[in-house]
């Protein structure tokens, strides 16, 4: 079995027992147990990930982050964001700006049409995926008109519109 992990003394006994209990949330205080226990209980990461109901790569990714960065390695914020964006959120909405005009008049728009001009813009090639993803991101809807078949007698069609009876309204 493998020993326990030896923590960095970067605060005393004391400061760290005080430190755990000043913890603001839940998150943070079962981050800073965790450290106290691999320190004053010298428990194997397994035993403390089972003490504290969380992953043993949890408690090993903790006790690296103490041992690197000290009390403010664990501070840390959680990884939401837009990590991998081409354009800003406002960028994005410029870029959209011109094409929303055409489609509240009415025009038909694909994410087709978009792909070329967004590379263009970029200046590097991106899937068709990430115009669906971009779109998604702003509200748009996916919406076209009815499909129609080609042989479809459209005369007949008109005709029945203009013939059939509406419902009726039942209060």
């Amino acid at each position: 079995m493998r020993p326990p992990a030896l923590i960095e003394p970067w605060m005393s006994t004391e400061h760290l027992q005080t430190w755990v209990r000043e913890a603001p949330d839940k998150s943070s205080y079962q981050r800073r147990l965790a450290i106290w226990l691999t320190h004053v209980g010298q428990l194997a990461a397994h035993q403390v990930a089972e003490f504290l109901c969380t992953s043993k790569q949890a408690v090993w990714l903790w006790i690296s982050q103490y041992n690197q960065q000290g009390p403010e390695g664990l501070a840390r914020q959680g990884r939401g964001g837009r990590r991998w964006a081409y354009l800003s959120a406002e960028d994005e909405e410029a870029f959209l700006q011109p094409w929303l005009e055409r489609a509240v008049r009415g025009q038909v728009l694909t994410a087709q049409q978009l792909h070329g001009p967004l590379e263009k813009r970029l200046g590097c090639r991106v899937s068709l995926g990430y115009v669906y993803r971009l779109l998604h991101r702003h509200g748009w809807r996916k919406l076209g008109p009815r499909p129609r078949h080609p042989k479809a007698p459209l005369r007949s069609q008109e005709r029945f519109k203009k013939n059939s009876r509406r419902p009726s309204k039942r209060s």
